[in-house]
């Protein structure tokens, strides 16, 4: 009997000890929670290690081998770009006229004539600097004319080549991906992000709300028809890397521009190259390779400067704007990589549907926010007003430059405005609710709501999207009705 029951006691072990390694190989499987929690996180990197090469960082287990921090930081590059591949304009020859190019590089993509300095425009064609360390290396790009006409290749598609048959869902077949901005949650602080007025309040992270509206989003648009992806899906990064990869870079970069080099200095560096370039570098890689949109909706939050941070203050006039891409500065024009995707920009059509992309969403949200238009200064060098809409704004960023199709830019609510943070401080919650005088959804629904709104009037009308005027606050009731039809509660 005693053997009986040593036997027996050995196999309920083993048993149990099987049956532990099953469950934790299953909950090892199950995808991180999608809603964003303030702090109390583990921070990312997975199993992946990192081993230094000669010339490159690349993440050993990754599934794409793409992944790579340059070895050196180059005057001609931006911030880890690489040197472009200009072979891949061969296929967007004849697809601009003349006129068009000169119009877009003129009125949209700089603030000036400096970009003369890198195209040189002929007749029937255009050359194109396509090394600023070399004058001799060149690209000819001829233009469209009557003989011979193209049509871009691209991922992408325009509202003009997707068809949704009528009294169908309005955004039947459109391809969005969503881009949740910044990343929030243990990061929120590297990538200050993050809003704390007092010990009395809990902060504001930018990040982690815009991953509220986002995951709102996915639902509201996919019943609409729509097929969409997240770029993230927790306050983690996407990026494999993480600052202490970005060292030797950050290092180089300073060396470069005669910077102070300290232990201090290098961290630094390192903690902007990572969240300011190689986060997005890497959603643009998935955007691009993966994902393949026909738009990216790319969502923030916007907050004004602080007269003193040590004392922070609620700003009383909040406003907001949506950003397209353009106005490259002179530097910027002069890096061989964003002179490249400039010209990609104008080759594949990208402004075209972006503006009226753009038109249409800002109108709605100026309606549902009742926001003001952001100004910038008249005399801005790196930023162009777009079509007289005093809600659109061309500007080079990294993410509305890198994402090959036509990016949503969106900038509404402060994050310190007076009446924006008291509605981010209450939350998320279904309904209607009285705030600050006013009966209203709470913040992120109506930020869910005029996106909708935005995205169904632009596919579903005929007519060009009208410039909206300057909004008044008295749209907080209005909501309700467009709530119903659009199944926001």
């Amino acid at each position: 009997m005693p053997r009986k029951n040593l036997a027996l006691e050995v196999a309920l072990v083993v048993l149990a000890l099987l049956g532990a390694f099953i469950v934790q190989a299953v909950i090892s499987q199950t995808k991180p929670p999608r809603m964003p929690e303030l702090g109390g996180q583990e921070k990312g990197g997975g199993e992946e290690q990192t081993v230094v090469a000669s010339e490159t960082l690349v993440v050993e287990n990754s599934e794409d081998q793409n992944h790579a921090i340059p070895a050196a930081f180059s005057k001609h590059l931006s911030s880890l770009g690489t040197i472009p591949d200009w072979s891949v304009l061969d296929n967007y020859q004849y697809t601009v006229t003349k006129s068009d190019f000169v119009r877009l590089m003129t009125d949209v993509y700089s603030v000036g004539d400096y970009w003369k300095e890198w195209f040189k425009v002929e007749d029937d064609h255009v050359m194109v600097r396509m090394s600023a360390e070399d004058e001799t290396k060149e690209y000819k790009l001829s233009f469209m004319n009557e003989v011979v006409e193209a049509k871009a290749k691209r991922y992408w598609r325009a509202k003009k080549e997707i068809e949704i048959p009528e009294g169908t869902k309005p955004l039947l077949g459109v391809r969005i991906a969503i881009d949740p901005g910044h990343i929030g949650g243990d990061f929120a602080s590297v990538e200050q992000r993050r809003f704390v007025l007092n010990e009395a309040t809990p902060p504001i992270q930018e990040g982690n709300m815009t991953l509220i509206v986002a995951e709102q989003l996915v639902d509201q648009l996919e019943m609409l028809g729509a097929q969409v992806t997240l770029v993230r899906s927790s306050n983690q990064p996407v990026n494999p890397f993480r600052p202490e990869d970005y060292y030797a870079y950050a290092k180089s970069k300073l060396q470069v521009f005669k910077s102070a080099v300290t232990e201090a200095s290098v961290k630094r560096e390192a903690q902007k190259l990572f969240y300011r370039n190689g986060e997005i570098r890497e959603r643009a890689r998935i955007i691009n390779e993966q994902i393949r949109p026909d738009i990216v909706l790319c969502l923030h939050f916007n907050a004004d400067p602080q007269p003193d941070p040590l004392n922070p203050i609620l700003i009383e006039n909040e406003h907001f704007h949506m950003i397209l891409n353009g106005a490259y500065t002179k530097s910027e024009m002069a890096h061989d990589d964003e002179r490249f995707k400039c010209l990609l920009k104008v080759v594949q059509g990208n402004h075209e549907e972006e503006a009226k992309l753009a038109a249409a969403a800002a109108k709605s949200l100026a309606e549902a926010t009742g926001l003001a238009a952001y100004q910038y200064a008249p005399n801005s060098s790196r930023a162009v007003n777009v079509a007289g809409n005093p809600y659109l704004w061309g500007r080079n960023l990294i993410a509305n430059r890198l994402f090959d199709c036509p990016v949503l830019y969106y900038e509404p609510y402060l994050m310190n405005g007076k009446d924006s943070f008291e509605r981010m401080q209450v939350g998320d919650y279904e309904g209607l609710r009285f705030i600050n005088g006013k009966l209203r959804f709470s913040i992120y629904r109506e930020y869910v709501q005029a996106v909708t709104r935005g995205l169904v009037d632009y596919y579903s009308a005929a007519e060009k999207a009208e410039v909206p005027a300057e909004a008044e606050d008295d749209s907080a009731l209005s909501l309700e009705e467009e709530s119903d039809m659009l199944g926001i509660k």
